[in-house]
């Protein structure tokens, strides 16, 4: 299936696509990449530089006639976030993505794709490898980790890059340029339970069939959390079941999909009636955005033992008042999520609960604010409470000098005025803006759907819009001052 994608026009982009699909890269797993970056440049004869945190910096001259246009910044994330469907058997840490086409689509086989931000590591490694295609001075900027706690950008010091313009290519709508994003936080949630006997039927619940997503970018579509839905069957059957074990959901990052549970029920005609009731509510609920949701109850070996039920009350009401979802829209750009929380994970077993939780936000004491929101919920149920990973937004500009260039460029090429708008993602420019506060930054892309789920695709047409639009801007760089 490879193949067929390295048929794909613009062959240059595709094809280093599928050289960068081919290399396990794991967010901080990187070492593999990172070599193949470094490979890669220096099979180029270009300056290659890693710095301490393990970013990889290519510097390419200015093609003829270049030299005087300001130096560029062209920046991507060299790791990309592993989720695969629960039937798909694949290993991340050895395999290479398996792509196939579905139209104007570019799939994976049940996993991931890797266009976030695969496409854009693989426009900059087109153009470092091109000897046809006008640039100015070109430092590229490979940072590692951006999915799971952003901290190649977090890492990066002052003095490694000299150039004036910062151009992000991870923005995933062809027609829009991103000049804000959202900073987040990341909050870690647990509590030790008490052990009993387990006594009575063992039972296992599965939530799964769910759409998942981008726990920043598709916050307010109304998606189903399976965390937040198990947890209402939990609420519903409290009375005539306790808990034996949870696993749901897994990355921060991805809205979560699926959920499995495996209770212990004394009473499993009363238990029976109360999860046909809740589980009949949920579906008649979501069956317009979620019409493949399925919620599974079926018999499962003994459990060893349960939850205690004071320590099962304080998991449910805690889980069930966590907020998740969009917490504050922006009075300042219209459509734009300000706040949100992800209830990304919950986890029972072995004596001890965890739930991780991802809050964002474009306004830092708004972020801050949804934390302790948070973390007052639990810490009244028993939990400790621990926050980490805390980046920072990025403000938006609207006198960007870039962004004009872009624009104008945008509308000449395609008779239409682009969007332009901040996102409620953890785009790394406010990050590197922090040790690089003159640089004036600018994010687009290509058109990818799904980003964090096994339906990740990217658009054919639109990468060919992309790689067209790209070329002209490295022409149209302003000069040096």
């Amino acid at each position: 299936m490879s193949q067929e994608v390295r048929n794909l026009e613009p062959k240059q982009l595709w094809n280093k696509f599928a050289d960068l699909n081919a290399v396990p890269r794991p967010s901080k797993k990187e070492e593999r990449v990172i070599q193949f970056m470094v490979d890669f440049g220096k099979n180029l004869g270009l300056d290659v530089v890693i710095d301490p945190v393990q970013n990889v910096i290519i510097t390419k001259p200015a093609t003829a006639g270049m030299e005087n246009r300001k130096t560029i910044v062209m920046q991507s994330h060299l790791d990309m976030v592993h989720q695969k469907n629960n039937e798909t058997v694949f290993d991340f840490d050895s395999e290479g993505i398996k792509m196939k086409i579905e139209g104007d689509w570019v799939k994976a086989e049940g996993t991931t794709l890797g266009a976030d931000n695969g496409l854009g590591v693989a426009t900059i490694m087109a153009i470092l490898e091109s000897t046809d295609i006008p640039h100015p001075t070109i430092e590229a900027l490979f940072t590692i980790d951006e999915e799971t706690g952003m901290t190649g950008a977090l890492g990066l010091q002052a003095g490694y890059l000299t150039g004036e313009i910062l151009l992000n290519l991870d923005t995933e709508d062809d027609d829009e340029f991103s000049i804000g994003c959202a900073g987040g936080v990341d909050l870690t949630v647990s509590r030790a339970y008490t052990k009993e006997e387990a006594n009575g039927t063992a039972l296992k619940i599965t939530v799964k069939g769910l759409q998942g997503g981008h726990s920043g970018m598709q916050i307010h579509e109304g998606l189903g959390n399976a965390n937040k839905l198990m947890n209402r069957i939990f609420y519903a059957t409290q009375n005539y079941m306790q808990i034996a074990t949870v696993m749901g959901g897994g990355l921060r990052n991805a809205i979560p999909r699926e959920s499995n549970s495996v209770i212990v029920t004394e009473d499993i005609e009363n238990f029976n009636t109360a999860f046909e009731t809740a589980k009949n509510e949920i579906i008649a609920e979501f069956k317009t955005i979620e019409p493949d949701l399925v919620i599974l109850l079926q018999a499962t070996d003994d459990a060893e033992s349960v939850m205690s039920t004071s320590d099962q009350k304080a998991l449910i009401n805690a889980v069930y008042s966590a907020h998740n979802g969009v917490f504050r829209m922006s009075p300042d750009i219209e459509n734009l999520v300000e706040t949100s929380n992800n209830v990304a994970r919950v986890e029972a077993k072995d004596g001890k609960m965890e739930v991780l939780c991802l809050t964002r936000s474009s306004v830092e004491s708004g972020k801050w604010d949804m934390a302790n929101t948070l973390t007052a919920t639990f810490e009244m149920a028993g939990f400790s409470v621990s926050t980490g990973g805390s980046y920072p937004g990025w403000k938006p500009n609207r006198d960007s000098e870039i962004l004009v260039v872009l624009e104008n460029k945008y509308e000449e090429l395609f008779n239409e005025k682009p969007h332009v708008m901040a996102c409620h993602a953890g785009l790394e420019c406010g990050i590197l803006g922090t040790n690089y506060p003159e640089m004036d930054m600018i994010s687009f892309g290509p058109t990818i759907k799904g980003a964090h789920s096994p339906d990740e695709r990217a658009s054919i047409s639109s990468a060919q819009k992309y790689w067209k639009f790209t070329k002209e801007v490295l022409k149209s760089i302003p000069m040096k001052n």
